[in-house]
This record gives C-alpha cells, sequence and structure tokens, in this order.
C-alpha cells in the first residue's frame, strides 16, 4: 500500500477514535454512494454528522481541509440524503471534516463542525 494510502488510513483510524472519545457513536464508514464515499458518519443526539477525513504529513501545500472541492461537497449532499431517506432518520444533519497533519514533529488533529457553511 502506497504511504499516503496508509496514512489516510491512520487519519480514520485516530478521526473514529476522536469521535468516540467525544460523545459520537459510529454509524457507518465509507458509505458508497454513486461517485462518492463519505469517511464517517457519526450520531451524537440529534445531530447525524457527516464527516469528511482529510490526512496529510505537511501543512506546506495548505491546511488539509483546504482538499474538500465544491464537487465532492455536492456528492457528499447526495450520498447522506440518500442515506438519510434509506434509513428514515429524523435528525439534523450537519457536515463536518477532521483535518489532520501527522509527521515526525507530532500530531495535530482539528475538528471542524459545519465546515461546508465556510465553502
Amino acid at each position: 500500500m502506497a504511504r499516503h494510502n496508509e496514512l489516510g488510513k491512520e487519519g480514520e483510524e485516530m478521526a473514529v477514535a476522536h469521535l468516540l472519545k467525544t460523545g459520537y457513536k459510529i454509524v457507518a464508514r465509507n458509505f458508497l454512494y454513486q461517485k462518492a464515499e463519505v469517511d464517517i458518519i457519526a450520531r451524537k443526539d440529534n445531530i447525524l454528522a457527516v464527516v469528511e477525513v482529510k490526512t496529510r504529513s505537511t501543512p506546506d501545500f495548505g491546511d488539509p481541509q483546504e482538499f474538500v472541492k465544491k464537487k465532492q461537497i455536492n456528492q457528499l449532499v447526495k450520498a447522506i440524503d440518500f442515506f438519510v431517506n434509506e434509513h428514515n432518520l429524523d435528525v439534523e444533519v450537519r457536515f463536518d471534516i477532521i483535518a489532520i497533519i501527522k509527521n515526525k514533529a507530532g500530531t495535530r488533529l482539528e475538528h471542524l463542525e459545519d465546515a461546508f457553511l465556510h465553502f
């Protein structure tokens, strides 16, 4: 497996651990719908958090959250709309990004709630 794939998997595991530690229940991981893959779907109370995980080894080219593009957001919105309707959920949906920088200097994890409001 390429190093960037390993780093991505590590990032998702760290994100799941962070969510569990902060009171979320993991509903689904790597949910696929059409061309979209939702990294993590988590629930806390009446909030369904759709979490995109971005992991990088360096911030040199920008913060990890800057790599979420409009097309990807649109695909995620369609995927979670399908998921909510398919499971007949009555929840508030929120789109979050967990941005992780992990390298020799250490690890920085930032959980950005309602992250897509800024796009």
